[in-house]
């Protein structure tokens, strides 16, 4: 999955905005489809064919129930932001795979018909603390905010005991916000390169996350700039040219991300519902 040329999209305006945003009392089926809608739109307004964009839906807020919801609807890919839930519900959530994969066996054993549910795909959106690389790098299939050489040095001793290599995206402070966790814009190139020298990495990326705003359009800048890094260290072909996701874009401005080139949005509270009141440990969270 790679990121398309960024065209001359027409910018999302606030209104259009507000409109597509689903009301409070929608239910999840409908929030869900709703972005869907919207993701797929953007991608019109972009030039970029229908799919380019895969949605992460971002469950730290979500109910269980609602997860389970969401996989009968055909969603595979699932974030989180602390390490402890992410096995929690990855543990959780495969155990009722497996077991659905085991009565579809049976079922076709026995004359029946099916076949096994895809797997589910985990996603670590959130900060990583190299005293939980190990437990991250067990369950998920991607990690979005590797940030420093000796995260990834951890990730490397870590991945050289595994029978398969970790991807991950390197994160980027492209706004500059000093609470912002991320590489600085003048590291990122340096440090892909020597995460690409690692034999148990693979680079998959970039991740970013813009400023906090009730207007879309402020994340513009920031989306932008990530896109211009990545679009220069993606001509180093890095890991064998398979350096071609741009993970940006939250519930608030995920369509001006995607305007920007994003191929990968991370959607929590548009699908699942508006959070809780923010608490002291909400800082720099996705949503």
């Amino acid at each position: 999955m790679a990121a398309s040329t960024k065209s001359d999209a027409k910018p999302t305006t606030p209104s259009e905005h507000h409109m597509a945003s689903s009301p409070a009392d929608s239910t999840l089926d409908e929030r869900y489809r709703s972005v869907l809608e919207r993701v797929a739109n953007a991608e019109a307004r972009a030039g970029r064919p229908k799919g380019a964009v895969h949605t992460i839906a971002v469950t730290k807020y979500a109910e269980m129930d609602d997860v389970l919801r969401l996989i009968e609807l055909g969603h595979r890919d699932f974030g989180e932001n602390r390490v402890q839930q992410l096995t929690q519900r990855a543990a959780h959530i495969d155990e009722l795979m497996n077991r659905r994969a085991t009565l579809t066996k049976a079922s076709v054993e026995t004359g029946g018909s099916g076949a096994p549910p895809e797997p589910v795909r985990w996603h670590l959106i959130g900060h990583l603390q190299r005293n939980k690389a190990k437990p991250a790098a067990e369950v998920t299939r991607l990690i979005h905010s590797v940030d420093s050489l000796r995260l990834a040095e951890e990730l490397q001793a870590i991945g050289l005991k595994r029978e398969h290599p970790i991807e991950l995206l390197v994160q980027v402070n492209c706004s500059g916000e000093d609470q912002k966790y991320g590489c600085n814009v003048s590291a990122t190139q340096a440090l892909c390169e020597a995460i690409d020298g690692m034999s148990a990495l693979r680079v998959r990326g970039l991740m970013t996350m813009a400023a906090y705003s009730d207007e879309p359009e402020d994340a513009r800048q920031t989306f932008a700039r990530c896109r211009e890094i990545y679009d220069d260290i993606t001509r180093l072909e890095l890991n064998e040219g398979r350096f071609n996701i741009l993970s940006m874009g939250m519930s608030g401005d995920f369509e001006v991300a995607i305007e920007e080139g994003a191929n990968l949005v991370r959607v929590g509270s548009a699908i699942f519902g508006e959070r809780p009141p923010a608490s002291d440990d909400d800082s720099d969270e996705e949503d």
